[in-house]
C-alpha cells in the first residue's frame, strides 16, 4: 500500500480527541514569557514562567491572580487536593510552600537549584503539614507541634532529583539511577525501578511520572515505558522486608521520545517527542509532537488514535520542553511548551457527528443524533435530517431521500409541503407519493391531487395503487372523478381506469354506478360491493349479467338473501336462459326440496335438457312433480332408467321390470329391482323371461337363493340346456343354503343361552326377601298391610311383582289348585305373579 493510500484510510478513522490552544491572558504571557511548568486542578490552573513568575488562571485561561516568585526559570509547581495550597520551587533555589487563602507558609532557599517540590495531597489537614523538594537530595519538610519545620533526608547521592508524584501515602521520584517510591506511613523505601536508556542524558529526556491510582505508577523514561503496582505483602514473608513491594505489570518500547503520560480510563495518552532524524516521517510533520493513545498490554502496546499537533516554535523546541498535565475531573489534557498551551479533551457527541457531517456520513450522523438528542448541543435532529435529505437529492437517490421524509420531516406540515414541491420541481413526485402523511397528521388537499394529477398522466397503475391506499378524505373527490372520466374519453375501455373509477364512485357512496362497473368488467369485487353495501335493489334487473359472470358465486348471493330478492324474481329474470334458470332452481332444490315446489314441473324439463345425471336424485327426491308429465318427458327422450322408476312408483312395476329386461338387458338390475319390490309376481315374471335366455338363468342362480327357492328354479329349466358356470351357481347355492343353516343353529345357541341365563336370573331375584313394614298397604283395601296390634293373628300374601293384600281381601284361587295370581297384574297383563310370601301370624 502506497503513502497516500495510508494517509487516506487513515483520515477514514475518527479522532479520539478534539484540541484548542488555551487563550486570553494566556496569549499575552507567552507573547514575553515562555512557560516552564503547569499543574491543574479541577477549579483552575496554575503557570510558571521562565522569568520566575506564576500565574493563577481560570479554565479559559484568563488570569485570576499573579505572583512574582524569582527572577529565573520557575521549575515545578504543586497543589494539594483541596486546591488551597500550593509549592513552588526556582532555578535559584527558592522554596515556597503558602495557602492561596491564608497568610501561613513557608519560604526557603537553597544554594542548588531545586528541580521539584510535591505537596502532601492533603496538605490542608493540620496533621498533613508536609512537602518534599528535590535538588541533589530529597528532603521532606513536617511541621510539627510546635508549628515548626522539620528537615529530614529521604534521599541522596544519586545525582539530581528531576521528578515527583505524591499519591495518597505514597511518594515516587526519579533520579539519575531510576525511580523510587517511599511509603511515608511505614517510613520505608519499597522499591527502585532502573532507568532503561541509559544512553540518553536525564537532564534533556527527563523521566516522566503520573499515578493512575492510589497503587498503579506508570513511568515514561526515553522511550521506554513501565506500569508498576504496588501490593500488600504476605505477612508471612515480610521478616525484614517492606510491607509493599511493586509488581511491574506492563512494560514495552515505544516508537518515540515520551514528554508525558496521563491515564485515560484503561488507556494511556502519551505526549512523544518526534527527532528531526525520523527518516520514516513526511517532511510537514517532522519535528512536531504527537500526542497517541494506546492500550497497554503486558510486553506491548496497541495504538488507538494518533495526532501530530502543530505547536508554536515546535521546530525549537527539546524533549524537555514539553509537559502533559491532565485533570481527572473532566478528562482535558493540557501540553505545555515554552509558547504554546494546548488542551485535548475528549470529543463529545457534538464532535462525533460534526466528523461524520465532514466525512459526508449522513445516516450515521443522524442515527447518532437520534440516540444521544438529550445531549447533543450543538446540533439539531431535523437539521441533520434535512441536510441528509439535501444529500440524497443532490446525488439522485430521490426514493431514499423520499423515505427518509418520513423520518425527518415529522409532524412539520410547512417542511412537507416544501418538500413536495421541492420533488416536483424536480420531476420526481413519484418517489415521494408513497410517503406521504395519510394518517392523522394530513397536507393540504391540494398536496394530494397535484400527485395524483401527476399520476394520472403518467402512469396508470400507479395512480390506481395510491387510489386504493389512500383514505379518501385525502382530496377532493369529485375532481379526481371529473379527472378520471376526460382520460376515459380518449380511451373508453381501459380497464384500470375503469377499476379506479369504480372505488372512487364506492368511496363516494355512488354504489349504482360502481356496480355498473364492475359488471361490465366482471370485476371479482362486484359481490364484496353488492354485500358489503346491500346493493339488491340494484342488482334485481341485472341477475343474468351476475350469473354470466360467476354462476355459482351469483347463486349463493341470491339463495342467501331470498328475503331482498325473492325467487319469483329471479325465475322472472331467468326465464329467457334457461340453463341458468337450471342451475338456480337445482341449487334452490338441493338447499330445500319444498321451496320451489311450483317449478318442479318445469325442472323435469330443465334438467332432461341440461342436467340428465340429476334428473332421477330429483326424481326420487321431489314429491311435487307431475309423475305422468316426467313419464311423458322420459319416453319422449328415450331415458330407460328413469322411465323404469317412474312406472314403478306409479305401480306399474310389471311394465318396469319388462324396460330392464328388454331394453337395457341388465338381469343385475332386474334382480335388484325385484328385490326392492319384493312381490311374488314379480319374481315369477322374472323367472318366466329368463326360462329360456341362459345368461339370465345364470345370474338368477347366483342372486335369487334368499328370496326364492332355487328348486323352483331348477325344475323349470329345461333339460339339455346349456347353462353357463352352472357349476359355480349351484355351489353357490349349496354355500349359500349351509350359511343359513349355520346362521340358524348359531342363533338357536344363543337364544338358548340366553334364556337358561335369565331364568338362573329371574330365579335369584324371586328367592330374595321382601321387606313388609308398616307403610305398605294393601291394594286390596289400601289399609296398612301390618294391623297396629302385631300381638293379634294375621295373614298376609305378597307377590313377586311385589305387590300385597291381606289373605282375607284376595279373591278365590283359581283352578290350579295352591297356586295364587296377583289379579292387579292380571288385569293389566303383566303376566303372573304367584304368590311368594305368606305371613301368618
Amino acid at each position: 500500500m502506497s503513502e497516500l493510500e495510508e494517509k487516506e484510510e487513515d483520515s477514514e478513522e475518527e479522532p479520539k480527541l478534539k484540541y484548542e490552544r488555551l487563550a486570553n491572558g494566556v496569549t499575552e504571557i507567552l507573547q514575553t514569557d515562555a512557560a516552564s511548568c503547569m499543574t491543574v486542578h479541577d477549579k483552575f490552573l496554575a503557570l510558571g514562567t521562565h522569568f520566575g513568575k506564576v500565574f493563577l488562571l481560570d479554565v479559559q485561561g484568563n488570569v485570576t491572580q499573579k505572583y512574582e516568585i524569582s527572577s529565573v526559570k520557575i521549575n515545578q509547581i504543586s497543589l494539594d487536593e483541596s486546591g488551597e495550597h500550593v509549592g513552588i520551587c526556582s532555578e535559584d533555589g527558592k522554596v515556597q510552600v503558602f495557602g492561596l487563602y491564608t497568610r501561613e507558609g513557608f519560604h526557603e532557599s537553597f544554594d542548588c537549584p531545586i528541580k521539584v517540590v510535591a505537596l502532601h495531597p492533603q496538605f490542608s489537614k493540620s496533621n498533613n503539614k508536609q512537602f518534599v523538594t528535590g535538588g541533589n537530595k530529597l528532603f521532606l519538610y513536617e511541621r510539627n507541634w510546635l508549628n515548626r519545620w522539620k528537615t529530614s533526608t529521604l534521599h541522596e547521592g544519586e545525582g539530581s532529583i528531576t521528578n515527583i508524584k505524591w499519591r495518597a501515602n505514597l511518594i515516587a521520584w526519579a533520579n539519575n539511577v531510576g525511580v523510587k517510591i517511599y511509603d511515608i506511613s511505614t517510613k520505608q523505601r519499597i522499591t527502585n525501578v532502573l532507568r532503561d536508556n541509559t544512553c540518553l542524558r536525564p537532564d534533556m529526556y527527563p523521566c516522566s511520572l503520573c499515578w493512575k491510582d492510589n497503587t498503579t505508577l506508570i513511568i515514561g523514561w526515553g522511550s521506554s515505558v513501565k506500569i508498576c503496582s504496588v501490593k500488600e505483602r504476605d505477612p508471612t514473608e515480610m521478616r525484614d522486608l517492606p510491607s509493599r513491594y511493586v509488581e511491574i505489570v506492563s512494560a514495552f518500547e515505544t516508537e518515540f521520545f515520551i514528554s508525558g503520560l496521563a491515564p485515560l480510563a484503561d488507556q494511556l495518552v502519551t505526549l512523544y517527542y518526534v527527532k528531526e532524524n525520523s527518516d520514516h516521517m513526511e517532511e510537514e510533520f517532522r519535528a512536531r509532537p504527537r500526542l497517541d493513545i494506546i492500550q497497554p498490554l503486558p510486553e506491548s502496546c496497541e495504538e488507538i488514535s494518533s495526532d501530530a499537533l502543530t505547536v508554536r516554535n515546535f521546530q525549537e523546541n527539546e524533549c524537555r520542553d514539553y509537559r502533559l498535565e491532565h485533570s481527572e475531573g473532566e478528562s482535558l489534557f493540557y501540553i505545555i511548551s515554552p509558547k504554546d498551551i494546548v488542551v485535548a479533551k475528549e470529543r463529545d457527541q457534538d464532535d462525533h457527528i460534526d466528523w461524520l457531517l465532514d466525512k459526508k456520513k449522513y445516516e450515521e450522523a443522524l442515527m447518532a443524533a437520534e440516540i444521544s438528542f438529550k445531549n447533543i448541543k450543538r446540533h439539531d435532529v431535523q437539521k441533520i435530517g434535512m441536510a441528509y435529505i439535501n444529500h440524497l437529492v443532490e446525488k439522485g437517490d430521490y426514493d431514499t431521500a423520499a423515505r427518509k421524509c418520513q423520518k425527518v420531516l415529522g409532524k412539520n406540515m410547512d417542511l412537507w409541503e416544501n418538500e413536495v414541491y421541492r420533488f416536483k420541481t424536480i420531476g420526481q413526485l413519484k418517489a415521494i407519493s408513497q410517503y406521504l402523511p395519510r394518517g392523522d397528521l394530513r397536507l393540504r388537499p391540494a398536496i394530494y391531487e397535484m400527485i395524483l394529477h401527476e399520476f394520472l398522466m403518467t402512469d396508470y397503475e400507479g395512480f390506481a395503487t395510491l387510489i386504493r391506499e389512500w383514505p379518501g378524505e385525502l382530496y377532493n373527490n369529485m375532481t379526481i372523478v371529473q379527472a378520471v372520466t376526460n382520460h376515459l374519453k380518449k380511451d373508453p375501455t381501459n380497464s384500470i381506469l375503469l377499476t379506479t373509477l369504480a372505488e372512487l364512485y364506492t368511496y363516494d357512496q355512488r354504489y349504482d354506478r360502481a356496480l355498473e362497473i364492475y359488471l361490465r368488467l366482471r370485476h371479482k369485487d362486484v359481490y364484496q360491493l353488492i354485500h358489503k353495501h346491500n346493493l339488491f335493489s340494484s342488482i334485481e334487473d341485472k341477475i343474468v349479467l351476475l350469473m354470466d359472470f360467476d354462476k355459482e358465486k351469483a347463486v349463493d348471493m341470491l339463495l342467501d338473501n331470498e328475503d331482498k330478492i325473492s325467487t319469483d324474481r329471479v325465475v322472472e329474470e331467468l326465464k329467457d336462459r334457461p340453463e341458468l334458470l337450471h342451475v338456480y332452481l337445482h341449487k334452490l332444490f338441493k338447499r330445500d326440496h319444498h321451496k320451489g315446489q311450483k317449478y318442479h314441473e318445469k325442472q323435469i324439463s330443465l334438467y332432461a335438457e341440461y342436467d340428465r345425471p340429476n334428473l332421477l336424485p330429483f326424481l326420487r327426491d321431489s314429491t311435487h312433480c307431475p309423475l305422468e308429465k316426467a313419464l311423458e318427458i322420459c319416453q319422449q327422450r328415450h331415458f330407460v332408467e328413469e322411465t323404469v322408476f317412474l312406472l314403478s312408483r306409479m305401480g306399474n312395476c310389471r311394465r318396469a321390470l319388462q324396460m330392464i329386461m328388454e331394453e337395457l338387458g341388465d338381469v343385475d338390475k332386474a334382480i335388484e329391482f325385484a328385490k326392492e319390490q319384493d312381490d311374488a309376481e314379480l319374481w315369477e315374471d322374472l323367472i318366466s323371461y329368463s326360462i329360456d335366455k341362459p345368461p339370465f338363468i345364470t345370474g338368477l342362480l347366483n342372486n335369487i337363493g334368499t328370496h326364492v327357492d332355487p328348486i323352483i328354479l331348477i325344475h323349470r329349466i329345461k333339460e339339455g340346456m346349456e347353462i353357463p358356470n352352472l357349476r359355480d351357481s349351484l355351489v353357490k347355492i349349496l354355500q349359500d343354503y349351509n350359511l343359513q343353516i349355520l346362521l340358524r343353529e348359531g342363533c338357536k345357541k344363543i337364544l338358548v343361552a340366553d334364556s337358561l341365563s335369565l331364568l338362573h336370573k329371574m330365579h335369584r331375584t324371586q328367592m330374595r326377601g321382601v321387606r313388609v313394614d308398616e307403610e305398605n298397604i294393601c291394594e286390596a283395601c289400601h289399609v296398612t298391610i301390618l294391623p297396629s296390634d302385631t300381638a293379634q293373628p294375621f295373614s298376609v300374601v305378597v307377590f313377586h311383582c311385589r305387590h300385597m293384600f291381606h289373605k282375607e281381601c284376595l279373591p278365590s284361587q283359581g283352578t290350579i289348585p295352591g297356586v295364587q295370581y296377583c289379579n292387579i297384574c292380571s288385569a293389566k297383563r303383566r303376566g303372573p305373579g304367584s304368590g311368594i310370601l305368606d305371613m301368618k301370624k
